[in-house]
């Protein structure tokens, strides 16, 4: 029989949906603390970022790479078909650079850690999931940059500078990830290793809630009197999930894929990278500051998506 999951990770969707609340309440009430908040995002999403690419078994890319026709769905969604339904659906903010850039951040990305729970949660093939994860991981850092060009044009690349930019990239993902790889190669051989990777992989849920409650306790303050602006972004984030599942669920049946897979292929489309690329939309320029409210405000359709679509999708892909 399956592990039963623990408990917070069957109630995830409340758990993040309460720590937003508390961060929003916090922000708004105490402005004071929104400084302090903000110190305390880069600690709190490293040990993040650490907790996600822990969970991520490199070792496995090769088990993927044989999973042709799993690969092939899972790839084809997010690497060829998502970027021309964000073109499309981007063009409603297109006139706004903050709002475009942040929507094409955080839908570009497909996601590679809470996805596999949420997937598992509606009967979806989570061991599949979780060993394709690592190739979803290095094809969206290799295609971000030209499908961000693309999309947004020369002046955005233009107006960022290097400097905070590649210093966020290599805080806050590269050395997670070396970490994280680490932790790999030593839980595989001490029993000290192993129980490391343990309590961080258990820490997941709490440094999530921490991560979202800090980010909206340092911003919302900030942005409360252009809301009207961002809520110009809520519409194209929801459009997102309506489109991407029924072209998830066509994609798993033309690949040939059993239902656990197809309900997979579905999740991986719609769910989004938005811890990854936090600290990258962080680091942008001032003139870009609402980029990171548009990227925890997908967040928080994505969960409320959740809550439909683990108990839509089985009945959309019945067994």
């Amino acid at each position: 029989m399956p592990t039963p999951m623990p408990w917070h990770e069957r109630q995830q969707v409340p758990l993040y949906l309460a720590a937003l609340a508390i961060g929003a309440a916090v922000g708004l009430l105490a402005p004071a603390l929104a400084h302090p908040a903000e110190l305390a995002i880069q600690p709190v999403l490293a040990l993040l970022l650490y907790a996600t690419f822990l969970g991520v078994p490199f070792a496995r890319i090769g088990a993927a790479v044989r999973d042709v026709r799993f690969l092939a769905a899972a790839l084809g969604v997010n690497v060829l078909l998502v970027p021309v339904v964000v073109w499309a659906l981007s063009r409603v903010v297109a006139d706004d650079p903050a709002l475009l850039v942040g929507v094409l951040f955080v839908l570009l990305t497909p996601c590679i850690d809470y996805v596999i729970v949420f997937a598992g949660l509606a009967g979806g093939d989570r061991e599949r999931l979780l060993a394709v994860s690592p190739v979803l991981m290095v094809a969206q850092m290799l295609l971000l940059p030209p499908l961000l060009w693309l999309f947004a044009g020369g002046e955005l690349a233009r107006s960022i500078e290097p400097g905070p930019f590649l210093e966020a990239f290599a805080l806050l993902v590269v050395a997670p990830l070396l970490a994280a790889g680490l932790t790999q190669l030593a839980a595989a051989r001490t029993r000290v290793g192993a129980r490391v990777e343990a309590a961080v992989s258990a820490s997941m849920v709490p440094l999530m809630m921490a991560t979202l409650a800090v980010v909206v306790a340092s911003q919302i303050a900030g942005v409360a009197g252009r809301i009207g602006a961002l809520l110009l972004a809520v519409p194209v984030l929801v459009a997102f999930v309506v489109v991407m599942v029924p072209i998830g669920m066509v994609a798993g049946r033309a690949a040939g894929l059993d239902v656990p897979g197809r309900r997979a292929v579905v999740f991986s489309g719609v769910t989004r990278n938005s811890l990854v690329v936090l600290p990258l939309v962080l680091a942008l320029p001032a003139a870009y500051d609402l980029a990171p409210l548009v990227v925890v405000t997908q967040t928080l359709v994505e969960l409320l998506a959740m809550i439909v679509l683990v108990r839509l999708v089985p009945r959309l892909v019945p067994a």
